[in-house]
């Protein structure tokens, strides 16, 4: 079985409570969903196999992996990984769009998901460590509130939205200033110019 692949990096965790922590990201290829303003390419560009994978993460001085996509939950394999990434000692993180409750998210160390406001009914995962909605306009307001109800983290995040390099820092206060209970998280890599 080959793992299909975006791209593997080493840098700084730049969104959410873990913000500045050194990590590997893995970006998986492919996504369940379609968001109007989604600017990440989730096209595979190669694969690898698990053993492959791991040696690729082990060049990297970060012990924190970050499953991204795309969509991770739908991984063929994520089981087989995660348990190989937990037993050579790393800190395993995914980033998700909250679609899949995928049984395999328990062995992992932290969670953070992002349900999108333009599928509410797509939402099936029921607990995390950190939600984070994009502010795309003012009508994710009452979307937050009921992902609120739905899903169960520790941290509850508004995300400005990124229109064409211009981050929308305006309607993220304004949501923010209507909800209780909700901080915001930036996209630190993005305002510094990191990867």
């Amino acid at each position: 079985m080959k793992y299909k692949l975006v791209e593997i990096f080493e840098s700084l965790q730049g969104e959410g409570r873990n913000t500045g922590r050194p990590c590997v990201f893995v970006r998986f290829a492919g996504c369940n969903l379609a968001c109007p303003w989604c600017d990440t390419d989730v096209g595979e560009r190669f694969s690898m196999t698990l053993e492959e994978l791991l040696n690729e993460i082990a060049t990297y001085k970060a012990k924190t992996v970050v499953l991204t996509g795309g969509e991770p939950t739908l991984l063929d394999g994520a089981p087989e990984l995660v348990a190989a990434l937990k037993k050579l000692g790393y800190y395993i993180a995914v980033e998700t769009n909250a679609t899949v409750d995928a049984d395999w998210l328990q062995f992992v160390d932290y969670v953070a998901c992002s349900p999108k406001a333009e599928f509410p009914e797509k939402i099936a995962l029921k607990k995390a460590n950190e939600v984070r909605v994009v502010a795309s306009n003012d009508s994710v307001i009452e979307f937050c509130k009921k992902v609120k109800d739905l899903i169960e983290a520790d941290d509850y995040y508004v995300s400005p939205c990124d229109h064409d390099g211009e981050i929308d820092f305006a309607t993220a206060k304004s949501v923010l200033n209507q909800l209780e209970g909700w901080s915001l998280s930036v996209q630190l890599h993005k305002i510094l110019g990191f990867r």
